[in-house]
C-alpha cells in the first residue's frame, strides 16, 4: 500500500480527491462507504471495535491506461477497476489516510504513476 496524511477534514479530503479524479477525465464508477457498512454491521459479526470514523473507496477506470496495461498483458485484467481510499481511523480523529494498492513492476507502474498523482493532487502536493 502507498499512503498519504492529510489534517483536513476527511469530507475535504474525500472530495478533493473526487475532484483530482474527475480532473484526469475520469469518471468514479463507485464510491464503497467500507466505514459506514463496517459500523453499521459490527454487532451482527460480534465486535464492538469502532475501526474508522469515516472510510470510502472511490473506484474508477482510465480506458487509454487499461488498453495499454491489458495489451502489454491481458490478465492485468485483475488490477481494474483502480481504486483509492480515503479513511479516518477511530483512533486517529485528526488524521485522514489516502491511498492506493501498490502495483507489480512493469507495465502496471503506469497505474501506479496515474494513482499517485491523483492523490498527490487531491493533497495538494
Amino acid at each position: 500500500m502507498v499512503s498519504y496524511t492529510s489534517s483536513d477534514s476527511f469530507d475535504d479530503v474525500a472530495f478533493a480527491v473526487e475532484t483530482a479524479i474527475v480532473g484526469e477525465g475520469l469518471v468514479v464508477d463507485h464510491v464503497s462507504y467500507v466505514g459506514d457498512m463496517l459500523k453499521r454491521t459490527r454487532e451482527d459479526v460480534g465486535s464492538d471495535k469502532v475501526l474508522f470514523t469515516k472510510a470510502n473507496v472511490y473506484t474508477f477506470c482510465s480506458a487509454a491506461v487499461s488498453r495499454r496495461v491489458m495489451e502489454a498483458d491481458p490478465m492485468n485484467i485483475v488490477h481494474c477497476p483502480y481504486g483509492i481510499f480515503v479513511a479516518q481511523l477511530a483512533d486517529k480523529p485528526d488524521e485522514v489516510v489516502v491511498g492506493y494498492r501498490q502495483y507489480p513492476e512493469g507495465p502496471m507502474q503506469e497505474v501506479q504513476s496515474l494513482l499517485d498523482g491523483i492523490v498527490k493532487d487531491a493533497l495538494g502536493e
